[in-house]
């Protein structure tokens, strides 16, 4: 159990054990005694329209409605009671229509109408909502091509440590526009192939209105965005990526809805309270959307199904929550520092959505047993990446979100030459026995407007008049070597995972911005400049090659299979090395000094470079031979190894025998 090898959980072993008797219990009420949640997770089968026989169905489940219409181009978009939905038991509520009357592609409301009121909807369970290039609304489509996707890639998954891209689709291109899942798949997937990272983490694929929210503010959880193309058109990019051997995960957002009324849930039947929590509780005071309520069977049935329905449907591989902590905490987690462990104890915690996580990631490996979840979550909860067998939460990682943190204070807040490596060393390996992460020093979070990537935080304005090869800056050349340095020391001293924003490898410059009133409705902050990696008079090019050099080491090297063991650490002279498996990684973070003859204790043996930062061909000063063999001699009681260490690089070694 999570309390046995973490002395600091024993006070609290007995909410602990509580909270996991409640998952007991709840999973049983769902499923019975001896079934099992992904037999019960099937909302979307029974409400979403599908065909019966001749017939179309589609059910809602709306229990304060009076009336539902379904109107649209079938209908001439006025109401007729041929399309007026029969009420069920349950709340629910169903239309049946003769199959010649709905065709592929036909567009679709319904008119909803309670007490006191009535209002234009769009189904909960959509599988395509499209918006009117003029009107600027959005209506559902029937999907039903005659043609189904035939699926062409069997996958499974075989590596144990995710590598991961993560990329906005509508950003893949460089033309100041949206881009499409064809573009994507064409352009930019045979690219994330060729650097060697493992996994695509796609963001903003569940359908929402406003483009600007980077995909967080969900209207139709069932719905693929068709602002990047048609459903099957995704389906081909997950297929390609299979084949290239990467895996798809999907940003997934289950911690609120967007409070939209005419595309969302929020007021579906005319009720505040049909998905979400009752008053000021069922609004997120910081992101103006919808809080779901996780105690009520209906809403955890609409969640599990979601999750199944993007596992079956689209074969993704698994899934990376997004604002955990927002869902476990009454207070969203606002304002709290969490400093002791009795603020993940103290009654504050929402229990109710603890046990839907549970049960999400039961319901995942009861799917597909190599599919994997990524909590993104920023409290440190205990246990929330355990196994659900130890009282933990079922997550197979949790991202390491106080390693970018670091990174920005660091950079930002204390001098390079008072940066302390032991410090550093501790921070980057800083993480629960018991659990799984992904270390990065930044996703899209850290490269919004009003922040600054890590690259634009180095070289700040000298990114625009500098990073051509001719140019001899120090501002530039001290960028470009920590750029690769922060990189390096980050991936090797992951626990099992590492990510990356897509551009943000080679250095992409200034900051993400999306079509909003405030920019004109520009795209062009909204975007990935590529043709800036592949200009060979540019210092791009030297960035992405040593990413993707990088990536293949660790990912060819097994080197997140075995844990880091430090070697020697210097806050005065600025160096850090530590070995993990067979390799040793030595930086000099030193601004000033090189080191001749550095000594140190290593494992015995012969020693080969495998990667320079300062090589010639990733834009360094090329002062370390690599041809040259290095061997450990016996001193002073001890195995030692002596290295040429150039000021601003990081080598790294591999023990050939």
């Amino acid at each position: 159990m999570i309390f046995d090898s973490d002395s600091y959980l024993m006070p609290f072993k007995r909410v602990i054990t509580d909270r996991y008797q409640k998952l007991v219990n709840k999973r049983q009420d769902l499923t019975g005694k001896d079934g099992t949640i992904s037999s019960s997770a099937n909302n979307h089968l029974y409400y979403m329209l599908h065909k019966e026989g001749k017939e179309w169905v589609v059910r809602e489940w709306a229990p304060n409605a009076t009336a539902i219409y379904m109107v649209g181009e079938h209908s001439a978009w006025v109401k007729d009671d041929r399309y007026a939905f029969k009420k069920l038991d349950g709340g629910n509520w169903e239309l049946r229509i003769p199959q010649n009357e709905l065709k592929h592609g036909m567009l679709y409301k319904y008119i909803m109408e309670w007490q006191d009121g009535s209002g234009e909807r769009l189904p909960a369970y959509a599988v395509r909502c499209v918006q009117d290039e003029q009107t600027k609304s959005f209506s559902a489509q029937v999907w039903s091509p005659d043609k189904k996707y035939r699926w062409k890639k069997k996958y499974t998954r075989t590596f144990k440590n995710p590598l991961i891209y993560e990329v906005h689709i509508g950003m893949g291109v460089e033309e100041e526009k949206v881009g499409t899942f064809n573009e994507f798949r064409e352009n930019v997937l045979p690219y994330i192939a060729e650097l060697g990272y493992n996994t695509i983490q796609i963001m903003a694929l569940q359908e929402h209105p406003y483009y600007g929210s980077f995909g967080y503010q969900v209207a139709n959880f069932f719905a693929v965005s068709s602002r990047f193309g048609t459903p099957d058109e995704f389906k081909q990019l997950v297929d390609e990526a299979h084949g290239y051997g990467i895996a798809v995960i999907m940003d997934v957002v289950h911690s609120h809805a967007v409070s939209n009324e005419v595309e969302g849930l929020s007021k579906f039947d005319g009720s505040e309270d049909l998905y979400f929590h009752h008053g000021e509780r069922g609004k997120h005071p910081a992101w103006d959307s919808r809080c779901f309520d996780y105690g009520k069977d209906a809403v955890i049935h609409f969640l599990l199904s979601n999750l199944k329905f993007w596992v079956e449907e689209y074969h993704l591989d698994g899934f990376r929550f997004d604002g955990v902590t927002s869902m476990l905490y009454y207070d969203h987690g606002l304002g709290r520092d969490f400093c002791s462990y009795d603020a993940y104890y103290d009654g504050g915690q929402d229990v109710d959505a603890l046990v839907y996580l549970g049960l999400a990631n039961i319901l995942v490996k009861e799917l597909r047993s190599d599919a994997f979840t990524i909590a993104e979550e920023m409290s440190g909860m205990p246990g929330l990446a355990a196994p659900i067998s130890q009282c933990g939460w079922g997550f197979d990682y949790r991202m390491s979100m106080g390693v970018p943190d670091n990174w920005i204070k660091w950079i930002k807040d204390v001098r390079e030459e008072d940066w302390s490596m032991g410090g550093m060393y501790y921070e980057l390996t800083n993480k629960r026995r018991d659990e799984k992460t992904i270390s990065y020093v930044e996703c899209h979070d850290q490269a919004m407007v009003g922040d600054k990537t890590v690259i634009f935080r180095l070289i700040d304005k000298e990114m625009y008049f500098s990073m051509d090869k001719a140019s001899k800056n120090p501002i530039v050349e001290r960028g470009i070597a920590l750029h690769k340095m922060i990189r390096l020391v980050t991936v090797a001293t992951a626990g099992d995972g590492y990510l990356t924003f897509m551009g943000n490898e080679f250095g992409h410059p200034e900051w993400i911005d999306f079509p909003r009133e405030g920019n004109n409705w520009s795209h062009k902050h909204a975007r990935r400049q590529w043709s800036l990696k592949d200009d060979t008079e540019l210092r791009f090019k030297a960035l992405v090659d040593f990413d993707r050099d990088m990536i293949h080491l660790i990912k060819g090297g097994n080197v997140l299979r075995q844990s880091p063991m430090q070697l020697y650490v210097s806050d005065s002279e600025k160096v850090l090395i530590f070995a993990r498996g067979r390799f040793i990684f030595a930086l000099n973070f030193n601004s000033v000094h090189s080191f001749s003859d550095f000594e140190f204790c290593a494992p015995s043996g012969e020693y080969r470079v495998a990667l320079s930062s300062d090589a010639g061909v990733y834009d360094g000063f090329g002062r370390i031979d690599e041809s040259v063999h290095h061997h450990t001699i016996r001193k002073d009681g001890g195995d030692k190894l002596s290295l040429y260490l150039p000021s601003r690089s990081a080598m790294v070694l591999e023990k050939i025998r």
